[in-house]
């Protein structure tokens, strides 16, 4: 419970900015693996981004699987692109393929239908998707983005310092492709809930950040005019008093995303909702940990640069010097005053006006 205590007042001392460069490391790492996940595997994306044909398939049994329904695609001499996904709880069944002209369309469908069963007027809603749409989503996602970063770092370097802002960058660039490498890794889809996710945790991401930059500027504040604290020991202090609150607000964010992936995706098999939980996952987690592992200590790297951070460091390590010294001194002065009694030697002379210790005689 002391612990808890502890970290519930915002008390921890953990050396968050003395370890940076371990969380430099590791960050590194991630980002290589995914980097290499990009140039050897790529992305799966999406009908909507590539084109192609897709067939919404209603009407089938409860105990028709997503497998049969595939198997009937393939008899029909279309294979799916990527798995077939179900939509919703009443069995409903999402296929996609390549681009199909009009007379293959109808072909596919009814081969389909008598192979299920079913209708193929009534229960298969065949439709063609051109990649013109994916290619025009795509190109304002990227314009909503650097939009987005460009408003934001005005914003920072405006409400707190440029310092702050590039490390708020460098933590969103940071999140961002550690969420597109995972889904690269894993081999989603993507589609165009992923781009919203994406944007989503972006988010995300800075609220957390600016939220431990807020703390590090008040803990700063006339820094520069004393000598008792480094621009470094403010900020590990910051960190530690938000920490409570950055990991009670990414568990709460967790928690719903978790049921999404996990329960929907992963045990009721909604394969619709896989794609945008899955970025807002892995984006929630690295949003958490960039917040207090890579922002803040860019942040103080940069300031630290500074000759008047510079000369701050020396004045707290000259008077900590001083002060380690004094007491060191002091501890000495104390024990040479001291009286040392040894066994022979010479009684210390009486105090002035002090009576004689006479024994009475018996």
């Amino acid at each position: 419970m002391s612990r808890f205590t502890t970290l519930y007042r915002g008390e921890t001392d953990i050396q968050f900015i003395s370890s940076r460069k371990k969380w430099y490391a590791a960050s590194a790492v991630l980002i290589l693996i995914c980097v290499i996940s990009f140039v050897f595997r790529g992305f799966d994306y999406g009908i909507d981004f590539k084109g192609g044909s897709t067939f919404i398939i209603t009407g089938l049994k409860n105990d028709v699987s997503v497998s049969e329904v595939a198997d009937a695609f393939d008899k029909a001499g279309v294979a799916s692109e990527g798995s077939p996904q179900k939509v919703g709880t009443d069995n409903t069944i999402v296929v996609n393929t390549k681009t199909l002209g009009p007379k293959d369309l109808q072909d596919v469908q009814k081969t389909v239908a008598a192979d299920l069963g079913i209708s193929a007027k009534k229960n298969i809603s065949p439709k063609s998707i051109g990649s013109d749409w994916g290619h025009d989503t795509t190109i304002k996602a990227l314009q909503g983005l650097i939009i987005f970063l460009v408003v934001v770092s005005i914003y920072i370097a405006l409400r707190f310092q440029w310092r702050m802002a590039v490390g708020g960058m460098v933590a969103l660039l940071h999140d961002l492709i550690i969420a597109a490498g995972v889904y690269s890794i894993v081999g989603f889809q993507v589609t165009p809930s992923t781009i919203v996710g994406l944007l989503t945790i972006l988010g995300f991401s800075l609220y957390d950040t600016v939220v431990v930059y807020d703390k590090v500027g008040e803990n700063a504040k006339d820094i520069l005019a004393g000598s008792r604290t480094t621009f470094s020991e403010a900020a590990n202090k910051a960190v530690n008093q938000t920490l409570m609150r950055s990991i009670n607000t990414s568990v709460i964010a967790l928690l719903p995303v978790a049921g999404l992936l996990f329960v929907g995706a992963g045990i009721l098999g909604v394969g619709t909702i896989e794609d945008l939980a899955l970025i807002l996952f892995v984006g929630l987690l690295s949003g958490a940990y960039s917040s207090l592992f890579l922002a803040t200590p860019v942040v103080v790297d940069l300031t630290e640069r500074d000759p008047q951070y510079k000369a701050l460091t020396k004045r707290v390590a000259a008077k900590r010097a001083s002060e380690a010294r004094k007491a060191e001194e002091g501890g000495l002065v104390g024990v040479g005053s001291s009286v040392n009694v040894r066994r022979g030697a010479p009684a210390p002379a009486p105090k002035v006006g002090a009576r004689p210790n006479r024994r009475k005689r018996t």
